[in-house]
């Protein structure tokens, strides 16, 4: 029996004790698992904490206590983040109160500031505006707002500061590019309206969306806005004109111009449009065009006052003995006189056919009338550059094969050159003769032992010889300058410097010379006596002959 009882008791003894290890286990699972779950809320908790404190914008928060449940923290707790205490630069970094936060503003803000969170307080009105901080040029801006959970539990009142240095910076920096921008608007605006003559811009759609004053001047228009429309019947006439050849220009992405006619004040006057195409703002599918209306009344005034002149001009150059002819910038022939033709011995069908320069070059050549070179083509080459290098009139001289000499002059001309040709063989051997018998002279005076000068008629020296230049040491250069006889008798001087009035002595020398061709001597300070004998040429020239006596 008591076996039984004790079998009994040891049975239920151990069920008992299973049961305890059991509990002992499920509690310690569970402990686990809140410390766990108490982990994560704290980490979230620091994560949410750390975004705050990383936004840029400080934050000053009143704190409530939760009012569902008994919470020990029973009155209002303030937090500033360190962000605010950095912008603020607050001694007590995040210790610091909302007193210490007004404290940075002046007093009227601080006063405004308060103001707004008792309305945001007691009647939930969130708010937002910019203040300035004392003894800073920073602005901030603050704006606050309650902050409830999803059941209606107040959790905080929420003060946000916001530098807005970097934003006043960029603004600022907006505003000064904007006034530029503005300001050259302004200056475009004023050279468009101030330009001599009617400018216009076109849409891809060949609307005009800008003109200038002069363009509403000329068409009677009274307003230069975007998108006006030609009325008036100057404006009619010029939009119906332009408008098709601003279609033409953009059709073929050229400049287009045309002439046309409008009545001006009562006035009829001529005038140039053009059409330039464009890409607008780099886009190759918008294609605009600028267009702009030129006055040319007095050009073509010009132009038919030129004609008329260039017609008598023509006439003059067909009359002249000089050969004549000019080529237009195709270099094409078209105009010669007579005497061009006789000169080169052209024949009339042959010149009146237009031939170009290079093929008037040909036909001289075939008839041996042009200079002998070994290069003939690159000769060619060269002469027809003429048309686009030369800018001034330009002189040469062709020596023919035939022993002839022509004296050409290319000059530019309108839309081409004029070239004049004068067979000056005659003249050159005229000269010739002259030199060789001045070469004669000179060598004939040269060969004299007596020191001769020669004076024309207007009193410059004309021929001198070695002797002279030796008896008075002069200097050639000084000679050949043609210097006159009282320069000449100036550059005796150093030979006479014990005189003791060398103007009387040069004037009285004058006089013997000039008046009466006398002779006479003189006495230099070398001890060289000399015998100066003046005589009158034919030509009336003066000749001194000065001897060693």
């Amino acid at each position: 029996m008591n076996d039984e009882l004790l079998k009994d008791m040891l049975y239920f003894s151990l069920i008992g004790g299973g049961a305890l290890i059991v509990l002992l286990v499920s509690f310690q699972v569970t402990i686990a698992r809140l410390r766990q779950k108490n982990y994560f809320l704290n980490r979230d908790r620091e994560r949410y904490a750390e975004t705050l404190y990383a936004s840029r914008d400080g934050y000053f928060a009143f704190i409530y206590p939760d009012e569902r449940v008994k919470d020990p923290r029973r009155g209002v707790r303030q937090r500033c983040s360190r962000r605010l205490a950095v912008i603020l630069n607050l001694p007590n970094g995040i210790q610091s109160s909302f007193e210490d936060v007004l404290s940075c503003f002046y007093k009227e803000d601080a006063k405004k500031i308060r103001k707004y969170l008792a309305l945001m307080q007691e009647e939930n009105i969130p708010f937002e505006d910019v203040f300035a901080l004392k003894n800073s040029e920073r602005d901030l801006r603050v704006f606050g707002g309650r902050i409830n959970g999803a059941d209606g539990n107040l959790y905080c009142d929420m003060l946000w500061f916001r530098d807005l240095s970097a934003e006043m910076l960029k603004i600022k920096e907006l505003e000064d590019e904007k006034s530029k921008y503005r300001q050259r608007l302004h200056r475009l605006e004023d050279m468009l309206n101030n330009y001599i003559a009617p400018v216009w811009l076109r849409d891809e759609h060949l609307d005009i969306v800008v003109a200038n004053k002069k363009y509403a001047d000329i068409t009677g228009l009274n307003s230069v806005a975007d998108g006006v429309t030609p009325v008036e019947n100057n404006a009619a006439n010029l939009e119906n004109v332009s408008r098709k050849l601003a279609d033409e220009a953009r059709q073929s992405n050229k400049t287009k111009k045309k002439y046309i006619n409008l009545v001006i004040n009562g006035v009829a006057k001529h005038f140039e449009i053009s059409e330039t195409p464009f890409h607008a703002d780099g886009d190759l599918d918008k294609l605009y065009t600028v267009g702009t209306l030129t006055d040319a009344t007095e050009l073509d005034l010009v132009k038919r006052t030129f004609k008329i002149n260039q017609n008598a001009h023509l006439e003059v150059l067909a009359a002249l003995g000089t050969a004549f002819a000019i080529f237009d910038a195709r270099q094409k022939l078209v105009f010669y006189n007579k005497s061009f033709l006789n000169l080169w011995g052209l024949n009339d069908e042959f010149l009146d056919s237009s031939p170009s320069y290079g093929a008037f070059l040909d036909k001289i050549r075939d008839s041996r009338l042009l200079p002998e070179v070994s290069d003939f083509r690159f000769y060619k080459a060269e002469e027809e550059k003429l048309f686009n290098d030369l800018i001034e009139s330009r002189e040469d001289l062709l020596h023919i094969p035939d022993g002839r000499t022509f004296r050409r002059i290319v000059a530019p001309y309108p839309n081409g050159l004029i070239f004049a040709f004068e067979d000056v063989s005659d003249r050159l051997a005229a000269t010739r003769m002259i030199n060789e018998l001045y070469s004669v002279q000179q060598n004939v005076l040269d060969n004299v032992r007596d020191a001769v000068v020669i004076f024309g008629a207007d009193q410059r020296l004309k021929y001198f010889n070695r002797s002279y230049k030796k008896l008075w040491k002069a200097n050639d250069a000084e000679l050949r300058n043609l210097p006159n006889l009282a320069e000449v008798l100036e550059m005796q001087k150093p030979y006479f410097n014990r005189q003791e009035n060398w103007e009387n002595l040069k004037q009285n020398m004058l006089g013997h010379i000039l008046n009466i061709c006398a002779r006479f001597q003189l006495e230099r300070d070398d001890k060289v006596r000399l015998e100066v004998i003046p005589v009158i040429l034919s030509d009336e020239s003066v000749m001194i002959t000065y001897t060693i006596i």
